[in-house]
């Protein structure tokens, strides 16, 4: 019986996948290895999420994977035009991050309302100075992006008492259209982008948008770095059009140290972390197992990308 081939791009640490064992044949592969290993794969594990290895590798020559799967909810890191538009079914890593993303959320909405990153710069300057905050519930949010994620954050900041708006891809019952985002933003006191990166998607966060906000408005983003134009928000928080942001995810990752977002006042930068929480390379590494156990006996898939749309279809 000739064992299947899994290529694993290769991350640190490397996935668990006990279950297959004896099952597979595992090899690896990283940025310089990948094109000559892609051929002979029946299926390509990205485990990490940050590589844009497969789509510099994906269009050279032989066969293909039958299959790519990445352990991560964005797909916009290795999609590429011949991979769209070959037969190689491709899945995410969806419902893995829905929970602790909305937790990281819910915890910076938090952290802005009741002054806390102040707090913390008083008490190291050992002042003592007391102000007011704000409440949270009775507030405004918006939500853009209306997948598992967008709908986890928003069921999150409902409990806490704020009237929250989802914004998707098309309008339907409990979801706005686009057409109404400028609209909800206007009266928003939380922004957060959920959203895929795909060519409608791709900076729709710009200076237009900002001026649209209030000044006592809040941005976040854990959806993808390139929604935002980082210089517009870079300027709306030193023209003070809002009056803080925090964003996880960033146009160039890691964020260089020379760059002006680490020193804008009002902004929280954080290392694409905030989906990650202990045990999360376990839980990707066990729903791995599971897709792959459907794949070796012929059933359907779950997570499956729209590959033309750049996300899991159904939101």
């Amino acid at each position: 019986m000739t064992l299947p081939t899994l290529l694993v791009l290769d991350a640190d640490p490397l996935p668990r996948l006990g279950r297959l064992t004896g099952r597979v044949r595992v090899e690896h592969a990283d940025a310089s290895t990948l094109a000559e290993r892609l051929p002979s794969a029946d299926v390509l594990l990205v485990w990490g999420f940050a590589s844009h290895a497969v789509r510099a590798a994906w269009p050279g020559e032989g066969p293909r994977p039958r299959w790519v799967h990445t352990a991560s909810a964005g797909v916009d890191h290795l999609l590429c035009p011949e991979l769209v538009a070959s037969d190689t079914v491709v899945t995410n890593a969806r419902g893995v991050f829905d929970r602790p993303i909305a937790e990281y959320v819910a915890a910076l909405v938090l952290a802005f309302a009741k002054d806390l990153p102040r707090t913390l710069d008083l008490q190291r300057e050992r002042t003592w100075r007391h102000r007011e905050s704000r409440a949270v519930a009775g507030t405004r949010a918006v939500v853009v992006g209306s997948g598992p994620i967008g709908r986890a954050i928003a069921g999150t900041l409902t409990a806490l008492g704020v009237r929250t708006a989802l914004v998707g891809r098309t309008p339907r019952t409990g979801v706005h259209g686009p057409d109404d985002l400028d609209r909800l933003l206007a009266r928003a006191d939380w922004v957060v982008a959920a959203a895929p990166l795909t060519e409608a998607t791709r900076g729709m966060f710009d200076a237009r948008r900002f001026g649209v906000m209030q000044p006592s408005a809040h941005f976040v983003n854990v959806g993808r770095g390139r929604l935002v134009v980082e210089d517009a928000l870079a300027e709306a928080l030193r023209r003070r059009w809002i009056a803080g942001a925090a964003l996880d995810v960033f146009e160039a990752e890691p964020l260089p140290a020379d760059s002006p977002l680490w020193r804008l006042p009002d902004l929280i930068v954080s290392p694409h972390m905030s989906g990650d929480t202990a045990g999360w390379r376990d839980e990707l590494g066990a729903q791995f197992v599971e897709m792959f156990e459907l794949w070796a006996a012929g059933r359907p898939l779950v997570n499956v990308v729209d590959k033309q749309r750049g996300y899991v279809p159904g939101h």
